[in-house]
């Protein structure tokens, strides 16, 4: 108990000493920020081929931009891809312009997304808890800097936010749009009541300069927008909608109106945050391009975009992504786990049903409840879309860990004022109960999770690709150090548990988690880019070498857009082995040049060709997948039985 009481007095020291000190808060600020940063999204981030199906699409868009200099149509493989807006195939052509073009450039947009809102969420936390200070008049550095610091790594280190930071698609960026909204909109909500004051002044005093004084000061213009972080709200809005189209307005709107109208501050807030010049504001930014690419393309753009790609996702099962009512539930729980465990508790803690307390409250302590909008109308709304995909929730993970910390918050405070929660809090502490109920689901957890990652192999379906994946995986070794890992994290919690000592029970999911992807998923993605990903890539380098001028490209029984992206070159897609002896033989009957085509098909779809060794020429066998040269003149005149 002495140790515990010295440990405790310790960490107080060091955190009391950083607030006195703000070059030094600072600096522990940035540093945890960057270490958080280059493990989940800088660490190995291009190191590892692109995957197929959906990143080789948006990276070749993006490369023929680059190459073309046409940045309104998107193509891919010769045919337009309406299938997002253009912000995302900017930001990777103009890293290809900076760094080359390469997996670093594909991926750089997600993980700057996810590390600036990781930033701004660290910003805001911080913010909140500082202000929280101020209404109790006491000083908590302990709390404010822990809860931060977890807040931070929880919106960085899930597997849903890890996944996507390091996939170059849209899905991180409209996450970090849309979440960097809602966070600024926040800031700019809390840090003033009504016109006369910014929150990047939060003092309340009556002898504190006013905003449009500070602004003057400073050479900004703020007529229109007396408060800053209303106008990142809308920028980030714009950007949002030039990412996935109209999802960038809609659900940001629908978190904020319902918020508003549970705290009954609708028109209020409306008239500071001088809605109609917003949307103006939004209209700027967003409007041209698509003005523009309709220009262009006229209905097939919108006949594609808004109808296929957005009403139709909404209404309609679109390219077999239906799920049951319960998906996204399942998808929380993994996709933010282990943390996700504790969000029943995180929930139930803010006793939001309490419409009159919360409305009673100060702006700013109405973070809590802010969040749970947010986490609750992206879960809504997407649970109510008929398509249904994991990554379609991923702008409420930043919400959900903001959620948990909050819970957490609960543990952390100064050794002089760990006794009394102050009667101006917005929620009252845990309850030991509710908190030893969320440990043991933890544990239970955690242990399912190893069992389950030790027998994986018994889990995962077949790889066309790898004919023995299942082998290989078991040779690697890794499903037995990931149920370690997962087993030792869950035998430490129940060990917390039993000695009461709850606050340390996040950082043992924290430290199991950063373990796991270190000495997991990375060996794992590397495994699997080598068995799956590489074969490829070297075939795309063979192609570039065997290739003749004008000579076509057929891919048979199989789309793996990479093949374009490597190989830099026009892919013909069918689907059947006949089909593809069709087309060789009307090609053949042509007289085209050159006389020949190559050939790239999975091996099975090839021997169902029913071709003769004297037919094709093999170039190069990689895998699952053979590339071989097919002269003309063999078959022209030749008759060839695929029934």
């Amino acid at each position: 108990m002495r140790m515990k009481v010295s440990v405790k007095h310790t960490v107080d020291r060091w955190f009391n000493k950083i607030a006195k000190n703000p070059a030094l808060s600072i600096t522990v600020s940035i540093l945890w920020l960057m270490v958080l940063g280059w493990v989940a999204f800088g660490w190995n981030l291009g190191n590892i081929g692109l995957i197929d199906e959906t990143e080789p699409l948006f990276a070749e868009a993006s490369r023929q931009m680059f190459v073309t200099g046409d940045w309104i149509t998107p193509f891919f493989n010769g045919d337009t891809r309406f299938d997002k807006p253009a912000l995302i195939y900017w930001c990777q052509a103009i890293a290809y312009h900076l760094i080359g073009v390469n997996e670093w450039a594909v991926r750089l947009p997600s993980a700057i997304a996810a590390f600036g809102l990781v930033c701004l969420g660290f910003y805001t936390i911080q913010w909140y808890l500082v202000k929280q200070e101020e209404l109790e008049q006491v000083s908590r550095p302990t709390r404010r800097y822990l809860t931060s610091f977890i807040a931070a790594a929880l919106m960085a280190l899930n597997p849903e936010t890890i996944i996507w930071a390091r996939t170059g698609v849209s899905d991180m960026l409209l996450t970090g749009c849309i979440a960097s909204a809602l966070l600024c909109f926040f800031l700019g909500y809390a840090g003033g009541q009504g016109e006369n004051s910014s929150p990047l002044h939060p003092s309340h005093s009556p002898s504190a300069q006013s905003p449009l004084a500070l602004s003057e000061a400073e050479g900004i213009p703020n007529a229109l927008f007396p408060n800053k972080w209303y106008l990142a709200f809308y920028v980030l809005i714009a950007g949002a909608i030039l990412t996935k189209g109209p999802v960038g307005i809609v659900l940001p709107g629908l978190i904020v109106v319902a918020f508003l109208l549970y705290v009954g501050k609708v028109r209020e807030v409306l008239r500071e945050m001088r809605l109609l010049v917003g949307i103006l504001v939004i209209l700027a930014l967003s409007v041209p391009w698509y003005a523009l690419v309709i220009w262009r393309n006229g209905w097939n753009y919108i006949n594609s975009f808004f109808g296929y790609h957005n009403l139709e996702r909404f209404t309609e099962v679109v390219n077999g992504h239906s799920a049951p009512w319960y998906f996204y539930f399942l998808v929380v729980l993994l996709g933010f786990a282990p943390y996700s465990v504790y969000l029943p508790a995180s929930i139930i803690r803010l006793k939001f049903w309490q419409r009159s307390h919360w409305r009673s409250l100060e702006r700013f302590q109405q973070f809590g409840l802010f969040a749970w909008f947010w986490f609750a109308s992206i879960f809504g709304f997407f649970s109510i879309a008929v398509t249904k995909l994991p990554s379609y929730v991923l702008p409420l993970m930043p919400a959900a860990a903001i959620l948990v910390a909050l819970l957490w918050s609960d543990l952390f405070s100064d050794t002089k004022t760990r006794q009394t929660i102050p009667v101006s809090s917005p929620t009252p502490p845990i309850s030991a109960s509710l908190l030893r109920i969320s440990g043991w689901v933890n544990v239970v957890f955690l242990s399912i999770l190893a069992t389950a990652l030790l027998k994986i192999t018994h889990i995962l379906g077949t790889d066309p690709a790898i004919s023995n994946f299942h082998e290989l995986i078991e040779k690697s070794g890794l499903p037995v150090i990931a149920g370690i890992i997962w087993l030792v994290s869950a035998v430490s919690v129940a060990g917390l548990l039993l000695s009461r000592r709850w606050n340390y029970i996040m950082s043992i999911n924290l430290i199991g988690f950063v373990a796991f992807v270190i000495f997991v998923l990375t060996p794992a993605s590397f495994f699997i880019d080598r068995e799956r990903q590489l074969p490829l890539r070297e075939l795309s380098a063979a192609i570039l070498e065997a290739k003749q001028p004008n000579e076509e490209l057929i891919m048979l029984g199989f789309k793996k857009p990479s093949v374009v992206f490597y190989s830099q070159i026009h892919v013909n897609y069918l689907k059947f082995p006949q089909e593809a002896v069709e087309h060789i033989k009307n090609k053949a009957a042509k007289g085209l040049k050159p006389s020949s085509v190559l050939l790239l098909a999975e091996q099975k779809k090839f021997l169902k060709m029913d071709l003769q060794p004297d037919d094709y020429k093999n170039l190069s066998t990689k895998g699952a997948y053979n590339l071989v040269r097919v002269p003309f003149k063999k078959m022209k005149n030749e008759k060839i039985d695929i029934s």
